[in-house]
């Protein structure tokens, strides 16, 4: 479940890419992160309702909060760049630049989650950055 979910994850974000370019056209960047959002949070509180989930924020623990507010704020740093990005260049540059992400969340999770990095995903990161060198030069 867990690769078709991934699968519909990478076609979902290729579509928000697409979109998003076409919908920022004469919309300030900020702006445009703001409605977009506005949209994600009612999508995820709509899946909480229907999911009936909402009584599990009680036992949330604090590190937990911690955490999920860093990367809420991560997330959100990454979108305003993301679309003031688009905005100004082409997707076909911004968003292969975007995804270097893979690279640098595969190194982190090894120094910080104590993950394997092992050859292929070293073999993998490599050929990730040198295909996104060859897309956007």
């Amino acid at each position: 479940m867990w690769l078709i979910l991934a699968i519909l994850s990478s076609v979902f974000a290729a579509l928000t890419s697409i979109l998003a370019k076409i919908g920022i056209e004469g919309v300030s960047s900020n702006l445009a992160t703001l409605i977009r959002t506005i949209v994600v949070v009612f999508m995820a509180l709509a899946m909480v309702l229907v999911t009936n989930q909402q009584g599990g924020i009680w036992d949330i623990s604090k590190r937990s909060w911690q955490f999920l507010i860093l990367s809420g704020l991560a997330t959100g740093a990454s979108w305003l760049c993301y679309y003031k990005a688009l905005q100004l260049g082409e997707a076909s540059k911004v968003v292969p630049i975007d995804k270097l992400s893979i690279v640098l969340t595969l190194i982190l999770a090894f120094v910080v989650l104590g993950e394997q990095f092992t050859w292929k995903a070293a073999v993998g990161s490599v050929l990730i950055t040198i295909g996104t060198l060859i897309m956007v030069l």
